[in-house]
């Protein structure tokens, strides 16, 4: 499904944890993140006794997917040591660890690198892998100007981004940016921080769009889920006469038959035009 398996064990994976990698993504340091507790945070294998585990009544969850997506859904609340017990108590990573490397790399701003593993994580999409390459290789041209390398920018433009042949208006629009440098900000996707770090992490955000659902959850998927449930409660709810704020997760949406006017409370008669 767009991605490889993972069946590294624990003590031989990548340094970084998906909890230091979303602490990463808030603007701290590769040190810091190294020096937290949650680095001896070892995930224990998965046991199975054959086929995919499930869970709840219907048997169509997939266990190591519902995981994933709790496990992600604690990272956006910022519950991040949870994040990573989870991880550790389930033996079920969120990320496998070529993931966890391209995130870093992307975050570090190594990107040559990125590119390189992008091409290994397994995906069989040529334009998808072209179109990820584009983002990330237009982070590096926007940093090359930035730090006022023309020529670095110039060279990654020509060699590299143009002979992806995607996106030419685009190509244009950065031919632009090297020989009028105020075009540069017009140039800019709103999406591009001028602050390195938030761009950086708004640049894994929009790969995060791009690659397949099983290689990286898309955010706020859970929310998204639990939504989509409600929606469908709503809808189905025969008698619905309430506001969306009142319906709770805790039980399952259904407006009571008393809530609908069904009797009168006063009868009027009229004689000509008169009310009698």
């Amino acid at each position: 499904m767009g991605g490889v398996e993972d069946d590294e064990p624990a003590s031989k994976r990548m340094k970084l944890s998906s909890e230091e990698l979303i602490h990463l993504s808030n603007g701290s340091t590769v040190k810091e993140s190294i020096v937290g507790s949650s680095r001896d945070l070892m995930a224990r294998p998965l046991q199975s006794d054959g086929g995919e585990e499930v869970v709840g009544s219907k048997g169509v969850i997939k266990k190591v997917e519902f995981v994933r997506i709790i496990a992600k859904a604690l990272y956006s609340l910022g519950y991040r040591r949870s994040g990573a017990h989870l991880e550790e108590e389930s033996g079920i990573a969120l990320h496998s660890s070529i993931i966890n490397v391209f995130m870093r790399q992307v975050l570090e701003g190594d990107w040559d690198e990125s590119v390189a593993t992008l091409h290994n994580i397994g995906l069989t999409d040529e334009m998808t892998i072209k179109s990820a390459s584009f983002l990330i290789l237009e982070q590096k041209f926007f940093e090359f100007l930035d730090e006022e390398k023309v020529m670095d920018a110039l060279k990654t433009l020509r060699t590299e981004i143009s002979p992806l042949c995607i996106n030419h208006s685009r190509v244009r629009e950065l031919s632009l940016s090297i020989v009028s440098p105020s075009h540069c900000f017009t140039v800019r996707s709103p999406k591009q921080d001028t602050s390195r770090a938030r761009s950086r992490t708004k640049l894994l955000e929009e790969l995060q769009k791009l690659l397949p659902p099983t290689v990286m959850i898309p955010e706020r998927r859970l929310e998204h889920l639990v939504e989509q449930a409600l929606g469908l409660q709503r809808d189905a709810c025969m008698f619905h006469n309430s506001l969306d704020e009142d319906i709770s997760l805790f039980a399952d949406h259904q407006c009571a038959r008393d809530q609908i006017p069904s009797y009168a409370l006063q009868v009027r008669f009229y004689f000509g035009n008169q009310i009698l």
